[in-house]
């Protein structure tokens, strides 16, 4: 059942007798890169699912819910539309990191099917999830920012950290822009399980509707468990700063 149905993305409930498990697509174009009407469309999306949150009865609420984000083709996410990002500056960054913090704490668990490349902006958007699952035959992810000459500003580095723990995925991850394969992302920890196409959007719901009585009563406690866990991480993408290595100035 269609819920939110906006030019670029388009909230669903694919189960009517689990009304607060939902399916978020991303139909921005072949590569769903982040613009800033994306940005606010996926708030709008978010904002919807506070609301049947909200007014669901207390039978359903006990239930708890969970959130899947999927797209088609060839990519989940090719990152941000870096040119108007550019020139755009704080008006579209501090959103775009505004909206990473939110899905970064959602009061409900969230699943990443990722169905194709996701990079840079995109691969930010993936780490946000609280569980991430990958087409096994096709698809890379990666941060690819070095190659492409552009300084990772804090909240986006943070989150980044916050997501790959393990120091020498991190370094190639940052330093290399390697292009983690699905089974090198699920040793490296950061992609929970590779799965075919078929399977893909199948398995995520597996685990939204496993995941989702963790979220029992709809309550903020999850929110709160997660903006405690990535403190650090939120704060950075709240902080509104866009300079990269602004406390360097007194090396």
């Amino acid at each position: 059942m269609s819920l939110v149905d906006l030019p670029l993305v388009r909230l669903t409930n694919p189960d009517p007798l689990f009304p607060s498990v939902f399916i978020l697509h991303l139909n921005n174009g072949a590569e769903n890169r982040f613009t800033l009407q994306f940005v606010h469309e996926l708030m709008q999306a978010l904002d919807h699912i506070d609301h049947v949150l909200d007014t669901l009865d207390s039978t359903h609420a006990e239930r708890g819910g969970a959130l899947v984000t999927t797209s088609s083709g060839k990519f989940y996410s090719n990152g941000l539309a870096i040119e108007a990002a550019m020139e755009q500056g704080d008006t579209f960054y501090v959103p775009y990191m505004r909206m990473l913090a939110r899905m970064l704490t959602l009061r409900i668990p969230t699943v990443a099917a990722i169905n194709g490349h996701a990079f840079a902006g995109g691969c930010m958007f993936a780490l946000a999830h609280d569980y991430r699952v990958m087409r096994a035959d096709r698809g890379w992810i990666a941060m690819n920012e070095v190659d492409l000459g552009i300084p990772l500003i804090p909240g986006m580095a943070a989150i980044v950290k916050a997501k790959i723990t393990h120091a020498n995925y991190l370094r190639d991850c940052l330093l290399a822009g390697h292009r983690f394969k699905s089974s090198d992302a699920v040793a490296a920890g950061f992609i929970d399980r590779a799965v075919s196409q078929d399977e893909l959007v199948d398995t995520a719901l597996e685990y939204a509707r496993a995941l989702a009585p963790k979220a029992s009563g709809l309550s903020q406690k999850l929110h709160l468990i997660k903006a405690e866990m990535y403190r650090d991480t939120v704060t950075m993408l709240l902080a509104g700063g866009t300079t990269p290595g602004g406390f360097m100035s007194k090396l």
